[in-house]
């Protein structure tokens, strides 16, 4: 298992080891002991499965109690997957990063709590796995809004995302209650 580094030190793209024949492949995604020797010694509480249609965006969302760190991949498909960090007294404060996660390079990005988290589809569908740290709790979780000028993610848009009416009224960044 290999760690790199993004823009933000906290946030971390993993590459699995993959062992590939004829018949397929085969791939660690979660092994406690593992994760623990490479300096992420979490617990996870919760899985969670979501399959989008091309140009559905999801996020940028977060929870300001029961904080989650999240470890996310793509089983089919692809996606562009952002981290923002939102911790006021971070020096990375209101910075973002992004990767492509698809079913072929099976890489997996941990999002640590304290920072926003979304994706945009960029295949037909997608199949998104997420295991995080603590449950998800509705009426803890917040949302900033995707486009955001102060943050200035580049998403790969070919066209208007689809949006859930959650996401449509998130905050900006300025108004958004935040970590300390």
């Amino acid at each position: 298992m290999k760690l790199i580094p993004t823009q933000l030190p906290e946030v971390l793209r993993i590459e699995p080891k993959v062992f590939g024949d004829s018949r397929g492949f085969f791939m660690e995604s979660w092994n406690r002991t593992t994760f623990a020797s490479i300096g992420l010694n979490v617990d996870f509480v919760q899985d969670n499965h979501s399959c989008s249609g091309k140009g559905v965006l999801r996020g940028l969302h977060y929870q300001l109690r029961q904080p989650q760190g999240k470890l996310v991949r793509v089983t089919s498909g692809a996606v562009y997957d952002v981290a923002v960090d939102l911790r006021r007294s971070s020096p990375n404060f209101g910075k973002w990063t992004g990767h492509e996660l698809n079913a072929e390079n099976k890489h997996m990005l941990w999002v640590p709590p304290g920072f926003a988290h979304g994706f945009l589809v960029l295949s037909e569908s997608a199949d998104f796995l997420y295991k995080t740290t603590d449950y998800y709790a509705p009426e803890h979780e917040h949302s900033v809004l995707w486009n955001d000028p102060a943050i200035g993610i580049r998403w790969p848009l070919e066209a208007e995302p689809a949006l859930s009416a959650k996401d449509k009224a998130g905050s900006l960044l300025k108004d958004a209650q935040i970590y300390p």
